[in-house]
């Protein structure tokens, strides 16, 4: 958890903000400002998103809102919305979680090959669920990973809608990591399932090597010529998510076998212990921090 800064708010709606979740590099690159916070009544912890200043906030909250009633494992799950809030907002329940740039801190640097392409296998299976209910999440990227016990969740749905409308430019968004972005929403185009897939191609390239666009030489041996086909410039040339799940779960091979899971059981994640060591240190300090004291004082009847 990160110390709050002078510009950050101390309540949001009804929750006391107790910290950030990125870490201070970090924040700008974020597609949104994230805040683990705690209801007045001290019982609820959660995580609270807003937007970035210069996102048009009914379109970022048009975006909160669909990703409330969407039902697609491995996606965080949005529990409640106020769209009609200046600036807007949307929850989702705390777990110890570390968005992924926080995760290679933890680590030291970047991720064992076993680890990344559980990571892989995981996030593909989760957006094979969503493609296959026709929903894009348009907004894959380092930061919209969150990491936890229980391995993997995709938050930040639909960034790259929020920040611009289709047929309007993208690239250049202080929102967006270019990095991560497909060429053909970089120009406007509109979201679509293989963009999904290069974003997490850029999430592969950053888990194994820090940063999303590496020299292919940087990447695993056995993980080249995925990643790079997972960025190709071409959309008709990147994997489905489901074949990229398959193959990521199974090294070795060169074609999905049959039927193409969709699902990894989550539970043998495997998670280095630095990791973990830093997801209890986040846990420790929200279970014994307070809210600033102005905070305290709002909330009291």
């Amino acid at each position: 958890m990160e110390r709050l800064r002078q510009d950050d708010p101390p309540l949001i709606g009804p929750y006391a903000v107790l910290g950030g979740l990125d870490e201070e590099q970090e924040r700008r690159r974020a597609p949104e400002r994230r805040y683990i916070a705690r209801s007045a009544d001290g019982r609820r912890t959660v995580l609270v998103h807003l937007p970035h200043p210069g996102i048009d906030p009914a379109r970022w909250a048009a975006e909160a809102e669909a990703a409330r009633r969407l039902s697609v494992p491995g996606f965080a799950p949005v529990t409640e919305v106020t769209g009609t809030a200046v600036p807007p907002w949307y929850v989702t329940p705390y777990t110890p979680v570390l968005p992924l740039p926080a995760v290679l801190a933890a680590h030291g640097g970047p991720l064992p090959e076993p680890v990344v392409r559980a990571l892989g296998a995981t996030l593909a299976g989760a957006l094979a669920s969503a493609h296959a209910q026709s929903v894009t999440h348009a907004g894959v990227s380092p930061a919209a990973v969150l990491l936890g016990v229980d391995g993997p969740s995709l938050a930040c749905f639909g960034a790259v809608r929020a920040v611009a409308p289709d047929g309007e430019r993208r690239l250049g968004s202080p929102a967006l990591d270019p990095g991560c972005l497909a060429p053909e929403q970089a120009q406007g185009g509109r979201p679509r399932p293989l963009g999904d897939v290069y974003g997490l191609g850029a999430v592969l390239a950053y888990a194994s090597t820090g940063h999303t666009v590496p020299e292919r030489e940087e990447l695993p041996e056995s993980l080249r010529d995925l990643v790079t086909a997972c960025l190709s410039r071409d959309a008709a040339h990147r994997p489905s998510a489901a074949g990229l799940a398959a193959l990521l779960a199974a090294p070795g091979t060169t074609q999905p076998p049959a039927p193409v899971p969709t699902v990894v059981d989550v539970r043998r994640f495997p998670l280095p212990g630095r990791i973990v060591a830093a997801l209890a240190r986040q846990s420790a300090d929200v279970l014994v921090a307070l809210p600033p004291a102005h905070a305290r004082k709002a909330g009291q009847p």
